[in-house]
């Protein structure tokens, strides 16, 4: 008898088209606007390639090859030089409730440090609700705008938190 193998790792090129349709699918789901978030970003159809830099990684949930969910950290566009932002941290509903979430937003929490970043930014939808409860509960702090330029103008939600 198999196990079923569950992976948190950094992305590869081949899971580009699977994560694709996570994350788009998340946007039907949920019903968040299309236009100025993650869905139309031109990184979401090559999310391996938009996180080949020193400064960067993302992460992966690898359910027995298959890709159900995954997020990362980047420099925050257009700000300051020590301010990460964790972003594109989607999940099928076939892994959510399993802590697999939580257990990558902590892997990318704990890459931001090593990364040399000072705070954590983050954009969110409010419909994404327990998202939101989870930031909340790692101490990130409600912003009345948003900081940098990461062209989601649909994002309603801003929070930030020291490292």
């Amino acid at each position: 008898m198999s196990k079923d193998t569950t992976v948190i790792r950094e992305i590869e090129p081949q899971d580009n088209a699977q994560l694709e349709q996570v994350i788009r699918a998340c946007f039907h789901e949920f019903k968040i606007p299309l236009e100025g978030t993650a869905y139309s970003d031109p990184e979401t159809s090559s999310m391996f390639e938009s996180y080949q830099n020193d400064n960067d990684v993302y992460f992966v949930i690898d359910v027995n090859g298959e890709v159900l969910g995954g997020g990362g950290v980047k420099p925050l566009k257009d700000f300051e030089s020590d301010v990460c932002e964790i972003q594109k941290m989607y999940f099928s509903p076939k892994v959510r409730g399993k802590g697999y979430g939580k257990a990558l937003f902590e892997k990318c929490m704990e890459s931001a440090k090593a990364l040399g970043y000072k705070k954590c930014y983050l954009e969110s939808a409010s419909q994404l609700k327990a998202a939101i409860h989870i930031y909340e509960s790692y101490g990130f702090k409600h912003l009345e705008k948003e900081l940098g330029n990461t062209g989601h103008y649909s994002c309603g939600v801003w929070m930030i938190k020291d490292l």
